[in-house]
């Protein structure tokens, strides 16, 4: 037997991987936190490329100018990829496929809930 797919398929989407429009509205540009455990931050050469520090010194993941994070690859609700997946921040990790949180992120993006 063939198992189901899930309609809320993560490289599919990457929703959740872009700074809602409301949040770019309110002038909030940076989106996810890099959390000091991260191993995205031991690792200079990533830091250089997708790491941003906020006026209080807070890192948190670049973003392109459209408001996507800038390691998401792909066309969001189509097919993506995350360029950081191993490395990526605990906010990142928490969302889950599906979960009330996804749902909204696909929801804001015009996506299919």
């Amino acid at each position: 037997m063939v198992p189901a797919v899930s309609r809320f398929d993560c490289k599919q989407c990457g929703a959740c991987c872009c700074n809602p429009a409301e949040n770019r509205a309110e002038g909030f540009t940076e989106y996810i936190e890099v959390d000091a455990r991260a191993p995205l931050l031991g690792r200079p050469e990533l830091v250089r490329r997708m790491v941003v520090y906020s006026e209080e010194g807070v890192p948190h993941l670049r973003l392109h100018p459209d408001g996507r994070c800038l390691a998401l690859r792909g066309r969001v609700g189509s097919q993506v990829r995350c360029t950081i997946y191993a490395d990526r921040p605990a906010a990142c990790r928490s969302v889950e496929a599906g979960s009330a949180l996804c749902r909204r992120y696909r929801q804001a993006r015009g996506l299919r809930i």
